[in-house]
């Protein structure tokens, strides 16, 4: 499969936070993903992520039957020098619809 370049125009940096909070004697932790980026840079990750929402996964010949369309952003190309490599990716399988066995879904409240 072809890897294909998408730019980002503007900044945006990527970073993983780890979180710590002590209550009553007891220590959580949590990692949050930080997406941070100026105006050009949120706006391009969102048209990003418009494409990868819109596009018809059964007409994209090289996406073996299956297989999830998807992209790679890459630090120091696609993002600042300080963040993280990141794959943008349907849930959705080409061909069944169907997501990846390791997928939890939230709560239905």
């Amino acid at each position: 499969m072809k890897m294909r370049h998408h730019e980002i125009i503007g900044h945006l940096d990527v970073i993983v936070a780890n979180k710590e909070d002590e209550f009553e004697g007891e220590i959580e932790k949590w990692q949050e993903v930080l997406i941070h980026g100026d105006p050009d840079g949120l706006r391009s990750l969102a048209h990003l992520l418009l494409e990868l929402a819109d596009i018809n996964q059964d007409k994209v010949k090289d996406l073996p039957l299956g297989a999830r369309e998807h992209y790679h952003l890459f630090p120091n190309i696609n993002t600042s020098k300080s963040s993280l490599g990141v794959i943008l990716g349907r849930l959705d399988a080409k061909g069944t619809g169907s997501f990846y066995n390791g997928y939890i879904e939230k709560d239905k409240n």
